[in-house]
């Protein structure tokens, strides 16, 4: 409530402009918080939600809780520890590519407050592969499972996409708990391009393989591949992907990326990128709904439009075994993590379920 308030306002007013300064204000507090220990400390022990009821174990990795942290807020992996703090019970960060970029010009984010939404543009600013799989090595480790989305660099042909990815996986494996595939953010021309059969068995074989062979080299456990869809895709090019998916031994559908499409907004339609926020919500839970029915055993990490009380734990009775979020944390503040895993307990206890994991075999 404070948040919703007085904090909230206050940053959206000094970053009109450019909602980018606001997040940036955010990343620099969240990656000095672990050097002011006291802060640190009362902070982790006010947001998380210890519960049996919330723990899983998935491919190998333990989960204290299903709600995590989307790709593209820590895009360089700055303040790992820091967001780890706010609860979160797995992280995203990336999108990750293997030259540095810029991204397109700001202003490149676009609130839309009456809708909880989001428009952005970002265009896969980070500070390139070499520079980020650094900086998580000097990272300490953390206690929840780290995963990093990787993209084609902009200036790279569709051609030498390949290349390109595993350029970049080869360098952030070695910190990754799984990697996520990004070939659906509308932000880099011809990306989604990569989602159509002839580019997407090409790459997925090229990306598979190439984690088999570190597994191996390194007797490591498999690192388990992702792929993160688009919500624009019609269902019978879904099912295609999840074909292709399937064949290549991926392990893991996040979905969905953010939206081209302008639905259920009241303002900004003309802003060219990608929506996120609330009214995506429903198309990303019927994509999981979808997704569920067509491949049962398939791990799906629901992302999308998860901004208000009771979207997560509708979305993990549609059938994901984990959650993302983003804009919600900036239309409900830190402390958003913390009422999402109560919410969910509560929700379970009313239902009687005694863990998470008992939701996807009902």
């Amino acid at each position: 409530m404070l948040y919703e308030l007085f904090v909230r306002p206050m940053l959206f007013y000094l970053s009109k402009n450019d909602p980018e300064i606001a997040h940036e204000k955010a990343m620099k507090f969240l990656e000095a918080l672990p050097e002011r220990r006291f802060l640190f400390s009362k902070i982790q022990s006010f947001t998380q939600v210890d519960s049996a009821r919330l723990e899983q174990e998935i491919l190998g990795m333990y989960f204290p809780n299903p709600v995590g942290l989307a790709a593209g807020f820590d895009k360089n992996a700055i303040a790992l520890q820091g967001l780890e703090a706010l609860g979160f019970g797995f992280i995203e960060t990336g999108t990750v590519t293997s030259q540095e970029q810029s991204g397109n010009p700001r202003p490149r984010i676009f609130r839309l407050i009456k809708d909880a939404a989001l428009i952005n543009r970002m265009g896969f600013n980070n500070h390139g592969a070499e520079a980020i799989a650094k900086r998580i090595g000097r990272t300490s480790r953390l206690n929840i499972p780290l995963g990093v989305s990787i993209g084609k660099s902009k200036v790279i042909l569709l051609e030498k996409a390949c290349e390109d990815y595993i350029f970049t996986l080869r360098k952030v494996i070695p910190f990754a708990d799984y990697i996520a595939i990004n070939v659906s953010s509308p932000n880099t021309p011809g990306l989604r391009e990569l989602q159509d059969k002839k580019y997407l068995d090409e790459l997925l074989c090229e990306l598979t393989r190439e984690v088999r062979e570190y597994s191996e080299q390194k007797k490591r456990k498999l690192v388990p591949v992702f792929v993160k869809v688009s919500p624009d895709l019609t269902l019978s090019a879904l099912d295609e992907l999840l074909k292709v998916c399937s064949d290549r031994g991926v392990q893991g559908i996040i979905a969905t990326n953010t939206t081209l499409s302008r639905e259920g907004i009241s303002s900004h339609k003309d802003e060219i990128g990608g929506l996120s926020g609330r009214p995506l919500f429903e198309k990303s839970l019927a994509f999981v709904k979808h997704i569920r029915s067509w491949w049962e055993d398939i791990v799906i990490i629901g992302s999308g439009g998860i901004t208000a009380s009771g979207d997560a734990y509708t979305m993990l009775k549609a059938g994901a075994n984990l959650i993302q979020i983003f804009t919600g944390i900036i239309y409900n503040g830190p402390f958003f993590i913390r009422k999402l895993n109560k919410e969910i307990v509560q929700y379970m206890k009313r239902d009687g379920i005694q863990n998470i994991s008992e939701m996807q075999k009902n």
